[in-house]
């Protein structure tokens, strides 16, 4: 019996839409990527070329519109996640989206709603779920190896800050970057959050206060089963892209550490030192991307649930906007208040 696989498009060339082509085709079994499609033809050409895809076009709509294409993968800009799920949901395509699904909860319940009412799959692009670490971590909470989940720092700094021209498309720190480490609490703990309390401030970056946003923050999580949770949010750290995790336990602790080159420590009469962690998100979660696409298509073609689903990429979202109005108001806010005002 031949090996059935998953006949899929892409729609965005750019830099994250090129990793997942590089994987579709070369390391994520049973996928078969027939087109990618890019709003600049050249960079679509271009991904075309570089991972051996038969096809490459400008408009979208060309990929749902074709007949063997069974499932999209949307990495184009977010203002136009929301609209292609939609219209891939109606075309009968299965859809994994990068996050976040929107910047406003309507336009993620129309998509929702467009996914439920075809039958189709979604699965959101949270990929650090799927990082070995992380994972190790949910493990033990769900295997109770700790005891009950008491306190939870989450770690979460950039190298560098992205260009203001993406800064300005992006949404804010809170639906652009923290937005992985709010998916990201709920995962290890298991439990949804139910109040935020946000500082934060512009203490590396003017150029991204003079964008109306800030480039530092401390946010404070306080979860429905009583854990309370702290996330550290900088958009430059000079030494490198910090991505660590502590969780103490009733009965014990884990944490995790930053992935780096090599192990290798040099010790001399002067100084302990090593190498600086990998350098930003491609590198230290590389293989999760892997991983991520993989479970996708392995669930789309056993019909299964899909490991991350649209309510799992709402949730953030709504955690993005509590945090925005904690930072306005200057008080803990509820994340009902934000689901009441949507």
């Amino acid at each position: 019996m031949p090996v059935t696989t998953l006949k899929m498009g892409l729609i965005g060339a750019g830099r994250i839409g090129c990793l997942h082509a590089q994987h579709l085709t070369s390391r994520v079994p049973h996928a078969e990527l027939l087109m990618v499609a890019d709003t600049f033809e050249e960079a679509a050409r271009e991904c075309a070329e570089r991972y051996d895809i038969p096809s490459a076009v400008q408009d979208y709509r060309h990929i749902l519109e074709h007949p063997e294409i069974e499932a999209v993968a949307i990495c184009s800009s977010t203002d136009s996640h929301a609209r292609i799920i939609e219209e891939a949901a109606k075309a009968g395509k299965h859809i994994f989206c990068e996050k976040p699904i929107s910047l406003d909860l309507a336009s993620i319940d129309r998509a929702l709603d467009a996914v439920q009412r075809a039958g189709v799959q979604l699965q959101i692009g949270f990929n650090r779920r799927f990082d070995a670490n992380y994972a190790r971590v949910r493990r033990a909470v769900a295997e109770g190896e700790i005891g009950k989940p008491c306190m939870l720092h989450i770690v979460s700094r950039d190298p560098e800050p992205p260009p203001m021209a993406y800064i300005k498309r992006s949404g804010g720190l809170f639906l652009d970057m923290t937005i992985h480490d709010f998916d990201m609490a709920r995962f290890l703990i298991g439990s949804d959050v139910e109040e935020i309390f946000v500082q934060a401030g512009v203490l590396n970056s003017p150029e991204i206060g003079d964008a109306g946003d800030v480039d530092s923050a401390v946010i404070t999580l306080q979860f429905e089963n009583g854990t309370i949770g702290t996330i550290s949010n900088s958009r430059q750290a000079a030494y490198g892209y910090d991505q660590r995790v502590e969780l103490l336990g009733s009965a014990g602790a884990i944490a995790t550490d930053n992935n780096y080159a090599n192990t290798a420590v040099i010790s001399d009469r002067h100084s302990i030192h090593r190498e600086l962690p990998l350098y930003f998100f491609l590198e230290r979660y590389s293989e999760s991307f892997v991983s991520e696409m993989t479970a996708f298509v392995q669930a789309v073609l056993q019909n299964r649930p899909v490991p991350v689903n649209g309510e799992d990429g709402r949730f953030p979202v709504v955690m993005a906007l509590a945090a925005k109005k904690s930072l306005m108001e200057r008080r803990p806010v509820r994340l009902s208040e934000i689901l009441v005002q949507e």
